[in-house]
């Protein structure tokens, strides 16, 4: 992908748009031309989005973990933005639990948000994709959907489910012009992640990595543009990891 990638043009649909990889991911987009509806549980997505760079962008509050939130979701972009060209599915939880003290409520907590929300909007863009015939879905996994990690039982599943659903849609809907990836990053420095994996904690992790450092959100930003890209068009159904090498060790 080159650095003035264009999407002009483009309407992209962003979950998790208020902070972190959302918000990186919304603003790459923007600056690079396309119409931005960017959707969150918090409030202030709104004036978040609002204040990206370009015109035209709409945040809305919704909790994706009602099934007819989705639904509610793209009937606004259709009237507000008009058909969808790009979703990422980027909202996501991680409530960590030794697995002999995982809690049902946190399990499904964690699999309502990080797969059934990812799934409800998948769903029902592609329909809307489908009758145009055009589209990208990049939802975002993780390294922990292809490895074990300690006390991370219901988001390792979660984020494993998401490369399956992945790989289904991707079958489904290939040749009516529409791909369906996962971008799988290892930790990446937001300012969660930083709070998160400071200290001994971060450094026993960064010595894991071969590259020796987390990832930025910058560059899971522009793998997701590149796969949203027409320069992509044949990559589908793949399960893409940015790990510095973590997970080939």
């Amino acid at each position: 992908m080159t650095a003035d990638q264009s999407f002009a043009g483009k309407t992209a649909v962003v979950t998790g748009a208020a902070s972190g990889i959302g918000l990186t991911v919304a603003r790459h987009f923007a600056e690079r031309g396309a119409r931005i509806v960017g959707v969150d549980l918090a409030e202030q997505v709104t004036d978040i989005v609002a204040g990206l760079p370009g015109s035209g962008h709409h945040g809305i509050t919704k909790d994706l973990t009602a099934p007819t939130a989705a639904h509610e979701v793209f009937e606004f972009v259709l009237a507000e933005a008009g058909t969808p060209h790009i979703l990422v599915n980027s909202a996501g939880i991680a409530l960590l639990d030794p697995a002999t003290e995982v809690s049902a409520e946190r399990w499904q907590a964690t699999i309502d948000v990080n797969l059934s929300a990812s799934f409800y909007m998948a769903q029902a863009a592609g329909r809307l994709m489908l009758d145009a015939g055009y589209g990208r879905i990049i939802n975002l996994a993780s390294q922990a959907a292809v490895v074990g990690l300690d006390q991370h039982a219901a988001y390792c599943a979660s984020k494993a489910a998401i490369v399956g659903l992945t790989r289904v849609l991707s079958l489904e809907w290939a040749r009516r012009g529409i791909t369906v990836n996962a971008v799988s990053p290892t930790v990446v420095e937001t300012p969660l992640g930083k709070q998160a994996w400071a200290g001994e904690k971060g450094e026993k992790a960064k010595a894991q990595i071969p590259v020796g450092r987390f990832a930025q959100p910058e560059e899971v930003a522009a793998l997701i543009a590149f796969l949203a890209s027409d320069a992509a068009a044949m990559i589908t159904g793949e399960n893409v990891l940015i790990d510095g090498g973590f997970t080939s060790v």
